[in-house]
């Protein structure tokens, strides 16, 4: 009787055993699609507004515009000197086409090479003057880079930009309402982006857009030569909710 309940016991162990070591293999397919558009016609969009000295928008695209030769570039041209300063107060502007919030978090600036960087970046609410001469300076316009530091001190989100229509000929300043449409016509001389001539004031957290402004401030004992680099916009979306 013993022997006989060992090897039951033995049994029960060999099969959990087994069980252990089994593997499975699976196939299964999943599809997915994207699009690959223009960037000022993109969801999250650049578009023009200043004038650089060749009379030619300050955002442009570096290339010919034809596949493969289509990123944007801030051509903010002539030849600065020392203790020089160049503003433009719309060198860009940011437009939101998803039709939900998205938040700027924040706006940085990545050198190409060891040279030093000069600029200073706002994002406010009118294009055609300073930051510091805006209704509401701190709500209307935020420093959001100073010359390779962030320049705010806000956690979450730099400006909200209001839900867009998913429409790239226009842009909304009051998205709420959807009932102030700004066009973005096409540039396609020299420039090859959408861009605005209206001073179209962004409010934040209802408009679908924002200005940026973007200041050279060159101080003494700067070296002579050639400066580039990139400026990274970072951007937040809360698409559900519980």
């Amino acid at each position: 009787m013993n022997i006989n309940r060992r090897l039951t016991l033995l049994g029960v162990m060999l099969v959990v055993l087994s069980m252990t070591m089994a593997t499975q293999y699976a196939v299964t397919k999943i599809g997915y699609e994207f699009s690959l558009v223009h960037p000022s016609n993109a969801d999250i969009r650049f578009i023009g507004y200043d004038n650089s000295t060749d009379n030619v928008l300050v955002l442009r695209v570096d290339g010919d515009n034809s596949s493969g030769n289509r990123n944007l570039k801030l051509h903010f041209g002539g030849n600065f000197t020392e203790l020089q300063n160049k503003t433009y107060t719309a060198a860009f502007g940011i437009v939101n086409e998803e039709i939900f919030n998205v938040n700027i978090t924040n706006i940085s600036v990545s050198t190409t090479g060891s040279e030093a960087d000069y600029l200073q970046i706002w994002v406010h609410g009118t294009p055609n003057i300073l930051c510091e001469n805006e209704a509401n300076p701190g709500t209307n316009s935020v420093m959001v880079w100073n010359k390779g530091s962030v320049g705010f001190d806000r956690e979450n989100c730099v400006w909200q930009l209001g839900p867009g229509n998913q429409s790239i000929e226009d842009m909304d300043t009051n998205a709420a309402s959807g009932d102030t449409k700004v066009e973005t016509p096409w540039e396609g001389g020299s420039a090859h982006v959408r861009y605005s001539v209206c001073n179209s004031t962004a409010v934040n957290g209802t408009s679908d857009f924002v200005w940026v402004q973007v200041s050279i401030n060159v101080p003494d004992g700067a070296p002579a030569g050639d400066y580039s680099g990139t400026i990274i916009v970072n951007v937040k979306a809360d698409t559900h909710s519980n």
